[in-house]
Parts: C-alpha cells; structure tokens; sequence
C-alpha cells in the first residue's frame, strides 16, 4: 500500500468518525430517524461552503482585490452559496438565538440561487422543528451540532480531501449506519453495498448507458453502477436516472449524487407507479434505458391497484397484481422500460431484488410470471441469504431479465448458504459475490449450487421458479455404524464403572461411607 494510500484510508477513517461523533448531540434527545436528515443535510451544507471558500480564497491570490470580477467567476462555480447562506456564516452567529430559523432560510436561499439543480431538495427538512424541544433546547442542540461541523477535522476543502470520494464515501457511511439502527424503515432508503456490487457487475454497465432504478431510495445502488463504468472504461459518458417516492428520501439521493460528483443525474419526487416522472419530451410515452434495477419496496400494500387495469403506459398488458402485493407492479414497469435491443445492439438488462412470494405465489402473479417467461424475457434467477436486507429477516432473490438473449434457458443460482453470519446481519463477502459472478458467467449446473433449467422443464413445473425445484441442495447423512456406536457404548459404560469404583475407594480413606 503506498503512502498515499494509507493517508487516504487515515483521512477517510477520521473524518468518518468525526460526522458519526456529531451524532451525539442528538442521541437520547430524538431518534435516528429524525436526526439524520439533520446531519446529512449538515454535511452537505458544509462540503459545499468549504468548496465554495477555498474557490474564492484562490481566486483572491490570482485575481487580488477586484471583489466584481471575483463575484462574477464565483457565479459561474458548481454551487452558488448566497451571501449569509454559508455554513460559516450560520457558525459565525450560533450564539445568538435562533439558530433553527437562520439554518432554514439558508436552506432557502441556497435552493433560490442554485435553480433546478437544488430545487426543493430542503423542503422536507425543517432543523426550526418542535421536535428538537422548546427554543433554548432546539437552540443549544444546533449549536453543538454547527460546533462540531466547525472541527478542523470536518475541513471538508478540496485542498484538503482531494477529491470527492472521502465526502461522498463519508455521506454512505451515515447512511449505512443508520440503515443498520433504523429497524424496519432502513429498507426505504438504503440497499446493503455488497448486493449493489453484485447487482452492478452482474448488471456490466458500460461508456454511453443510461441508467435508471425506478425505486433508487438514496441512490447508492446507482452510484454503485456509475462507478462501475469508470472502472470499466474510465468514462464519465453515461447518465443516472431514477425516482424515490418519499420527499426527505429523495433529497439524500439527490444530495448523495452531488457529493459522489454525479452532476449527469435526473433523479425524479414522485410515485413512480401511480405518477411516472421519467417520461418522453411528450410527456406521453415512459423513458426507455439500457439498464433497470432496484430494490423497490417489498409486497408493498396500496400500491395503486385501483387504477392499474386503465394505466395509460400500459404496463400491467400481461396482467394486474393483486391488490395487496406490488412486486410485480415494480417488475411490470422495470420491463416496459428496458430498451428493446435489435439485431446490431443487446438491449435493455434489468436486476431487481424480490422477495421469494415472486418466485411461486399463483393466481395472478402466476400468470404475469408465466408470460414474461414465455416471452423468453426471464434470464438468471439468484437466491440471497436471509437477514441481509436492513429491515426484514426474510431471505430474498434477484431476477435477471434481458431484451435480447442467446437461449431460451433460465440459470438458476442458490447463494443462499453461503454467507458471514453477523449477530444483527448476514453479510455476502467478496468471495461469495465472486462465486456468483463466476457462475453467472459461466450459465452452467454447478452441483448443489445452480442449475440451467430448459424453458420446458419450467413449463412442467407450472412455471413455477420456487429454486429448490431446480437446485438439489440435499445432502444425504452418513449412515450409522448401529455396532460400532454399541460397542463404544459398553466401553464407555465399563470406564464408567471402574472410575465410580475409584471414587468410592477414595472416600472411604476420607471416612465417608
């Protein structure tokens, strides 16, 4: 490891602890789920300010004291910060009373000066909230949390941190964080990394791919697939698309794509099943891409069943799901928006995480399955172990679908065994993850670990792809030697014998009778 390295790692492990040490201030006081937006938001805020006065300071020493032209080039930056809109600013004056006020409205001056790129990304977050307590409490609290940002270990400058990566690995480390003690809400915005990973090499994004996950939550598995193509290809030519339908969500991914340095983004508000936002210049056709994933909301009650059977984007043609489970709402509309692929080009690839109901459940579920597998639509099916997920114990699967395939097979995996066991949390290692990219590859049976079914063999199975119909992960138990354990028995009884013979010499020397 060069030296470089180590420093980056040290930086990284510092100021990873220093924005998990501002969490604190908060702790017994109000819950996670609150105060997390308050430091993400904080973060931001500060990485933006740092950035915008180490520009300016730059400016001072090339230009010198010509305040107009120094204005005008300062206008022109990634981020416009109003003046009195700085974290430095709010610093500056977290003495006085109403510190909750001055950090919301410059919250709203930065969104007003920055126009599309930041708009309406702070209206959910409110930091002048009676949930911090009454003023002086909201008050104190603000100012602790504005004093730890001020550290000098929080110099968030790209003089100091170089590149972006420390910021942005530092806003996933939060996020991860609080995922983990979120209990059953971290699954609305978080996918563990390791099934990001797996879902983006598998997935083989590549320079000139558009990309969307109709579900993105704070659009980790996104970054995930951004930065699979520039390691790939060491291109920035492709572009991220997604929506999140929880307003304080969707601003993380929206702030989460400005740290990673992911400019080229359209990340849309909004209910993507009952108001897709990411349509046409029409207005009336849904957006087409060349890769689709997510992690979308399991068997989701209320998903909008009243209106699927008149939808206008037609994607529920093969079928309407049942009212109280909208997986495959989130599947129908993953595939009506893959790229249709041609001749000359591979079309649209799609990985979408599902609980195990998908994979058998009848009625109409049953039939949706059956036709997208007639359709010859259905390419890899991969079971995951159980509690990898934040928020559910339950084990879960990931579905491979392609616009253009080779066969007419579908490759079934079970990495359901193979896993490190945590006390909270199973986790998939790097081997794991390797095992499965390399089976994938390969689309062939491994013994007990995957299995490439025919479409006829799923046609006899009534289409039904519950894994251990196709993996045989029995292992048969050894067989008992009835005479050996016998005769290990009697020894085991005559030893037996002879030591109580013993103990009873002994403690008749001792005079016990």
């Amino acid at each position: 490891m060069s030296t470089d390295q180590i420093t980056n790692n040290q930086l990284q492990s510092e100021v990873n602890k220093a924005v998990w040490a501002a969490c604190d201030t908060f702790r017994g006081v109000i819950n996670a789920d609150t105060y997390k937006d308050f430091v993400l938001t904080m973060l931001f805020l500060k990485y933006i300010s740092d950035v915008y006065k180490d520009d300016y300071k730059k400016l001072v020493e090339q230009h010198g004291d010509n305040p107009q032209l120094i204005t005008a080039m300062m206008s022109k930056q990634r981020f416009v910060l109003p003046e009195g809109a700085s974290f430095w600013d709010l610093y500056e004056q977290r003495h006085q009373a109403g510190n909750g006020q001055r950090i919301d409205q410059a919250l709203h001056a930065l969104e007003e000066a920055n126009g599309t790129k930041l708009k309406n990304v702070f209206q959910d977050i409110s930091f002048n909230t009676d949930k911090l307590g009454q003023e002086k409490q909201k008050n104190d609290l603000l100012r602790h949390l504005l004093e730890d940002f001020g550290k000098d270990i929080l110099n968030l400058s790209s003089e100091r941190v170089g590149s972006l990566d420390v910021i942005g690995n530092a806003y996933e480390f939060l996020i991860k964080h609080f995922a983990a003690g979120s209990g059953a809400t971290a699954g609305e915005y978080y996918t563990p990394p390791e099934v990001s990973d797996l879902l983006a090499t598998i997935l083989e994004p590549v320079e000139g791919d558009q990309i969307c996950d109709p579900a993105c939550g704070s659009g980790s598995l996104l970054l995930k697939c951004g930065a699979m193509v520039r390691k790939n290809s060491g291109s920035k030519k492709y572009a991220l698309f997604g929506q999140e339908a929880i307003g304080a969500t969707w601003a993380l991914a929206k702030m989460n794509m400005f740290l990673h340095g992911e400019d080229n983004h359209r990340i849309e508000w909004g209910d993507t099943i009952r108001n897709p936002q990411l349509l046409d210049k029409e207005g009336t056709g849904l957006l087409h891409f060349d890769i689709v994933t997510a992690n979308p909301p399991f068997s989701l009650d209320k998903w909008g069943h009243e209106d699927a059977s008149s939808d206008p984007y037609g994607r529920f043609r093969r079928g309407v799901p049942p009212k109280t489970k909208g997986d495959y709402a989130f599947i129908s509309h993953m595939i009506e928006t893959l790229k249709p692929g041609s001749s000359s080009e591979k079309g649209g690839r799609m990985g979408v995480v599902v609980p195990h109901g998908v994979l058998f459940r009848a009625s109409s579920e049953g039939k949706i399955r059956q036709q997208l597998i007639e359709e010859n639509l259905l390419d890899t099916v991969i079971g995951l172990p159980e509690k990898l997920f934040f928020g559910t114990g339950i084990p879960a699967a990931i579905l491979l679908f392609k616009k253009q395939k080779t066969d007419n097979n579908v490759l079934f995996i079970d990495a359901s065994r193979e896993f490190k066991s945590g006390k909270n949390q199973n986790q998939l290692t790097p081997d794991n993850i390797q095992k499965i990219i390399d089976t994938y590859k390969s689309r062939e049976s491994v013994d007990k670990y995957a299995y490439l079914a025919s479409f006829d063999e799923i046609a006899e199975n009534d289409f039904n792809l519950n894994i251990p119909r196709y993996v045989d992960t029995f292992e048969e138990e050894a067989e008992i030697d009835l005479v050996a354990v016998r005769t290990k028995r009697v020894a085991l009884k005559s030893e037996l014998n002879t030591l109580e013979a013993e103990m009873a010499g002994y403690l008749k020397e001792l005079g016990y009778e």
